[in-house]
């Protein structure tokens, strides 16, 4: 990272996007790479700004996205997003045509500012067709192909409900980006972010099939230094070659949230959690647990709990941690405590 100075827009550039599934762990993300950020720093990025735009992006999920490279991501991931999704709507009955009909709907109904998902739901069921009515019962279908184009982004919630924008009402004129262009650009972000890495890891933090991350990091080769991690033939960005060579993990314990965008990395995750305690980090149905990490692995999960005015930092370890590892997860507890705007107890299981 660049250091205290770093914008927000800096941090989601250099971890190439912040996983937003959950809008509180997407907050943490940020929290734990730039210490001084603020609830109130993120949504005026995100909504004042628009700095950053939140959208669905890799492994068709929710990021948050600086939003002067919102084009590149969109070219990057869209033909295989957009096959996806299409392949599960025509499970449902839905046509190419009944895919363009609703792209249109959406955009008109948007066309005077935001809309709430039930709202855009309930204009599209009076123009619906009989034969999109079906595919109208499951709500994600109705927005997600016009997201992946690249044409509504999530504007501000209203009570908690997902509201939408156009994205030439809501972002500056956009450039659009060669899709073959974007992938190289995002791939060289995530080696920069990442590596060392190899194709395979790749497609499993991007989504992306094999046979395209293949021959992409192939025609990196002018960029790239192979190396060898485990035995594993790995590649890294040749600029980034001395510094990762002179880096040494943090001794010192860092708190990273659910879902946070380290633990989605790479494809094996040997090296970051013995495979005993694989579950208790990467748990049932694609949930992730916030995590304590120590010298580059994973040593204590720990869950935040809300009290009448105050939070416990619940930390459960894999084994007994020493005092200067306790003492780190309490200074951690205290500089969280100020991000939440209230004291932070911790407890050891």
């Amino acid at each position: 990272m660049r250091g205290s100075r770093a914008s927000l827009v800096d941090v989601c550039r250099d971890v190439a996007g912040i996983q937003a599934q959950v809008m509180s762990a997407a907050e943490l993300s940020l929290w734990t790479r730039r210490r001084q950020t603020t609830r109130a720093d993120v949504m005026a990025a995100l909504w004042t700004r628009r700095e950053l735009v939140k959208t669905t992006s890799m492994r068709r999920t929710l990021h948050l996205l600086p939003a002067r490279d919102f084009q590149t991501y969109i070219a990057a991931m869209q033909a295989w997003s957009m096959s996806q999704t299409n392949n599960l709507l025509r499970r449902i009955g839905a046509s190419t045509s009944h895919v363009d009909t609703m792209i249109g709907v959406v955009m008109d109904a948007l066309a005077d500012g935001p809309k709430t998902q039930q709202d855009l739901l309930a204009r599209a069921k009076l123009k619906a067709s009989k034969g999109m009515q079906r595919w109208l019962q499951y709500s994600w279908s109705a927005m997600r192909p016009a997201i992946l184009q690249g044409l509504i982004v999530y504007a501000v919630p209203r009570g908690g409900e997902a509201t939408f924008v156009r994205v030439d009402q809501w972002l500056p004129k956009q450039t659009k980006v060669d899709p073959a262009d974007a992938q190289h650009d995002l791939a060289t972000r995530y080696l920069a972010a990442f590596g060392p890495a190899t194709y395979r890891d790749f497609s499993k933090w991007s989504g992306l099939p094999t046979s395209v991350t293949k021959p992409l990091f192939d025609r990196l080769r002018d960029l790239v230094q192979s190396v060898a991690v485990d035995g594993e033939h790995c590649l890294v960005l040749r600029r980034d070659l001395e510094e990762l060579a002179e880096a040494r993990p943090a001794s010192t314990p860092t708190l990273l949230p659910s879902f946070d965008t380290f633990l989605l990395a790479h494809a094996a995750k040997d090296h970051l959690v013995e495979p005993r305690f694989y579950k208790r980090v990467y748990r049932n149905q694609g949930w992730l647990s916030p995590v304590v990490i120590v010298n580059g692995r994973i040593v204590a999960v720990w869950f935040l709990e809300e009290r009448a005015k105050s939070f416990m930092v619940d930390v459960q370890p894999f084994s007994t941690l020493d005092a200067k590892v306790r003492r780190g997860i309490a200074q951690e507890a205290e500089a969280l405590s100020l991000f939440l705007g209230e004291r932070c107890d911790v407890t050891f299981a």
